[in-house]
């Protein structure tokens, strides 16, 4: 099934393949958690739920029959409306003259900035949890990182609360920018940045994401689900512009939430 109404536009593929690698491109360059964390699909736009956990087990008297339910996770969908000139697209398909594809950029970059938010914040409306918000989390309450060496110290005490829970890594850190910033500074005397030193303990990688604070994850932490992965659709035109979208649907499913440990430092 024709999913995103692309036949309706009459556009040549090449044109759609532009779109969908411009809107890809421009997406990558934000999404960090999909860096650190497990993929998997793309399943397809059906996939609206996942089961997530164990079946809840609930016994009844002799007289009743016991009920077993199974826990259920939506997958939310992340669409960003944009238009293209019908002008310029004709000039382009007719005479071959370039095309701006910003707006299906500009589009892109909202879906990825949604996803990102998603998984890090969660949806607490739609009773999804993020890597920062999730219940059963560690926390560690860091210090100030304008001192040279409380980041490593913050660190390693993160990666110590998830080593005693059984989690020993390998460890993906994600800080807010200005803290992901300060790790360009030098240690006294050396040509050591405190960014290289601190990844010889997180070896599964270092991210800048608009977070507060910072989180330390093992990859057992859980995994991205995902039903469609970013793609451009066709919504109609008016005589002036054709009106498109893009969209996808993913959903964080936190499988351990103490392989999870959040940082509440400051500068």
């Amino acid at each position: 099934m024709d999913y995103f109404n692309r036949e309706q536009a009459r556009f040549p593929d090449q044109l759609w393949t532009a779109i969908d690698e411009t809107a890809a491109n421009a997406a990558r360059d934000l999404l960090t958690a999909r860096r650190f964390l497990d993929v998997e699909g793309p399943f397809g736009v059906g996939l609206t739920a996942i089961e997530a956990g164990d079946d809840d087990y609930r016994q009844a008297d002799s007289e009743h029959a016991a009920i077993v339910i199974s826990r259920t996770v939506p997958v939310p969908m992340l669409r960003q409306a944009f238009q293209l000139s019908i002008r310029r697209v004709a000039a382009h398909v007719e005479h071959g003259q370039a095309i701006n594809l910003s707006p299906a950029q500009d589009a892109a970059e909202a879906v990825a900035n949604a996803e990102e938010r998603m998984i890090y914040f969660g949806q607490p409306d739609f009773g999804l949890p993020g890597l920062l918000t999730a219940e059963g989390r560690q926390q560690v309450e860091g210090g100030d990182w304008s001192a040279l060496d409380r980041a490593l110290q913050d660190a390693v005490a993160a990666a110590t609360r998830l080593d005693e829970r059984g989690f020993r890594g390998p460890y993906s850190l994600v800080l807010a920018p200005a803290l992901y910033n300060t790790l360009f500074r030098l240690y006294p005397g050396t040509d050591v940045l405190q960014l290289e030193h601190l990844r010889r303990l997180c070896t599964g990688g270092i991210y800048k994401a608009s977070i507060e604070g910072g989180v330390l994850v093992d990859p057992r932490a859980g995994v991205l689900l995902v039903g469609q992965d970013l793609r451009a659709g066709y919504v109609c035109q008016d005589g002036m512009h054709y009106q498109l979208y893009v969209s996808e649907s993913i959903v964080l499913r936190i499988d351990e939430p103490k392989a999870i440990c959040t940082l509440s430092v400051r500068m």
